[in-house]
């Protein structure tokens, strides 16, 4: 049903590089290399079949996936926009586009609140005074575990945008998030421009990325994030239609573009780091005395990681509260399984960090934890940088592939490409 890059993932997943572990072993793993070692995961090997090939557009949803029902359902009702661009790379239609912003186009104008009736804003900003919206984009990292461990040391929780690709791969990484009592969000399967994707295209990548989370961690997002921001009204609709909030940002570090060689004007670790000092200073001189903020940051690699971590302490001293996006929102049911829940920011803020207590789990060994979720625990130790990455970036609305470590020679194998690290 699906092309050879599947059978090569097939093969690769189910003969892994070292034995099997659990999501509590994987956690107290430092060493990057060690940690970005693939690892045999057998419920995702042996129904890695049955979704689209790693880190390729999704090309279409099969007529006997269960998902096509619902795309079938939705499909007359969505909004008459044309997609802007080709299997998620735009075509070009910024450069034209009418300056009235009639799909209310993200990329565009940054417009968050929809044309179409009967959608949802998107969420932005935070409702709460002096408070930052925390998450982090393109996990999970094969190499995160130093990263997540600061979080824990500050009883700090996150929203993680998650790349269903990534997920598959690197599935105990993804399990970690959960039993660390993380927000889990959906930042699509191939991380392409949302908008240059057909309707079953968006739809296929919104789908199988929730898919990829409920098989590794059992739990069901219903919130995302579009790479890049690049969303309108006709992918609104998609996303909403399968219970997802999308959710932006109005602050950018761009770390994810620093030391990129093919980002032009180049981006410097100190024009990132200027981006958080703009964020502090903004918080300190009252920009955030009536409504919070979110910036956008990542988890890609040790340089983002490690400046997050870098400052965490100058971001706590500035906001009077930092929670998750969901938090921020009274949002305490996270996910679509009713028996796991977050705080309230009220509680939240009081100092509980966990949620009921759950038993959903993924098809793999988690259980209820500390923080109210499914997994099996986490690790803890020492904050320290984490394994590198390449990017491959586009400039505006256009393609950002972000594969980190091991994930990036793994994606290269499966492609049967030659890539230099």
């Amino acid at each position: 049903m699906r092309s050879a890059i599947s059978l090569a993932a097939l093969t690769l997943l189910l003969r892994g590089v070292r034995a099997d572990s659990t999501e509590a072993t994987e956690a107290t793993i430092l060493d990057p290399t060690a940690e970005c070692t693939p690892y045999n995961y057998p419920p995702v090997a042996n129904v890695i079949s049955s979704f689209p090939p790693l880190w390729e557009p999704v090309a279409s949803v099969p007529t006997t996936d269960p998902g096509y029902a619902k795309f079938l359902a939705m499909n007359s009702s969505i909004p008459n926009i044309a997609p802007k661009g080709t299997n998620g790379a735009p075509s070009g239609v910024i450069d034209t586009y009418s300056a009235s912003d009639p799909d209310c186009w993200w990329s565009s104008s940054q417009c968050v609140t929809p044309k179409v009736a009967g959608l949802n804003p998107d969420i932005a900003t935070m409702p709460e005074p002096l408070t930052l919206g925390y998450g982090f984009d393109d996990g999970p990292n094969c190499s995160h575990n130093a990263f997540y461990d600061y979080l824990t040391s500050k009883q700090q929780k996150a929203t993680m945008y998650y790349i269903g690709s990534s997920v598959m791969i690197w599935p105990l990484q993804a399990q970690r998030a959960a039993a660390d009592g993380h927000e889990i969000c959906v930042h699509t399967w191939s991380h392409r421009s949302m908008t240059a994707f057909n309707n079953e295209q968006a739809f296929g990548e919104l789908w199988y990325t929730m898919q990829a989370i409920k098989l590794v961690t059992g739990l069901t997002p219903t919130c995302w994030r579009p790479p890049l921001g690049d969303v309108d009204d006709r992918i609104r609709y998609i996303a909403q239609q399968l219970g997802l909030t999308t959710i932006l940002w109005k602050y950018d570090s761009f770390d994810w573009k620093a030391n990129d060689p093919v980002v032009v004007p180049p981006v410097t670790p100190a024009d990132v780091q200027k981006n958080y000092d703009n964020l502090i200073s903004a918080a300190a001189s009252g920009t955030f005395n009536t409504a919070g903020a979110i910036m956008l940051t990542h988890e890609i690699n040790n340089y983002t990681m490690q400046t997050a971590m870098d400052n965490y302490e100058k971001l706590a001293a500035a906001f009077k509260y930092i929670v998750p996006v969901g938090v921020g929102y009274n949002k305490t049911q996270p996910y679509v399984e009713t028996n796991v829940t977050q705080p309230s920011f009220q509680a939240y803020i009081a100092g509980s960090r966990t949620g009921a207590s759950a038993s959903a789990s993924g098809s793999g060994s988690a259980a209820t934890n500390k923080a109210g979720v499914a997994g099996s625990g986490s690790g803890s130790g020492s904050a320290s940088g984490s394994g590198s990455a390449a990017q491959a970036t586009g400039k505006g609305a256009g393609v950002a592939l972000r594969l980190s470590g091991a994930t990036l020679v793994l994606a290269a194998l499966l492609g049967g490409a030659a890539l230099v690290l």
